[in-house]
């Protein structure tokens, strides 16, 4: 006799599958990650909507169960830059979360996605009771600020096609697979550089083959090409 799950129960065997197999989450013992399961609660964003924006108050943090993110940032005069690229299994809104400050950046959703979303209230409970969680997101941050320097060095010292190169084989890896969901001005913003140089350089490897250009996505499809000019300093 085979029983159907409820939608409530699929979504509740969902969130505790996914903070099991978490490198952060994963640590913690049975009772607090029951706690943190039954803390938490699923939010489907639609592609394109703002999940936050920069000044909102930083009141919870969020891990993507499904989809890919960009991380932005808006200047006086409507212009942004993007900061990161975050895929499933990311988490994001953790500075705010733990200082109680403002968030410092937006975040948009790049593709559909479903996300966990943890309060504050129901979060730092957790961090006071398990070290090893505060732990892990100290590495978080450092990581992060470790991918902020290597960009600014990047922007500094690499010619254009070594660090647009990096950066496409680094957002590849990041999102397991060879396609890239960014528009090519986007690209630039992340490298530094302009929309017409990073387009003429992007048109140059697609006649060569080494990607393809399609509306709203970058595919790669040579990729020792790619590394052997990101490896060229």
């Amino acid at each position: 006799m085979t029983t159907e799950l409820s939608a409530h129960q699929i979504q509740i065997a969902e969130r505790l599958a996914f903070f099991r197999n978490h490198p952060i989450f994963g640590i913690l013992g049975s009772d607090l990650l029951d706690r943190l399961r039954s803390h938490a609660r699923v939010r489907n964003v639609e592609r394109g909507a703002t999940i936050f924006s920069k000044g909102d108050a930083g009141t919870c943090l969020f891990a993507i169960l499904e989809g890919q993110v960009k991380v932005i940032s808006f200047s006086s005069r409507g212009k942004y830059a993007v900061f990161n690229v975050l895929n499933t299994g990311d988490i994001f809104g953790e500075i705010a979360l733990l200082d109680g400050g403002e968030r410092t950046a937006d975040v948009i959703a790049l593709t559909d996605c479903k996300l966990i979303v943890i309060e504050r209230r129901d979060f730092l409970p957790l961090v006071h009771s398990s070290p090893d969680v505060a732990q892990r997101l100290i590495e978080v941050l450092c990581e992060r600020l470790r991918n902020t320097s290597r960009q600014v060095e990047e922007v500094m010292f690499l010619d254009l096609s070594a660090k647009l190169a990096r950066t496409l084989l680094r957002l590849c890896d990041s999102a397991g697979g060879n396609r890239i969901a960014l528009t090519q001005n986007e690209i630039a913003q992340i490298i530094g550089a302009s929309r017409e140089s990073t387009n003429k350089q992007l048109r140059d490897w697609e006649n060569l083959n080494w990607i393809r250009l399609e509306r709203g996505e970058i595919v790669l499809m040579d990729l020792r090409s790619l590394a052997a000019v990101a490896g060229a300093t």
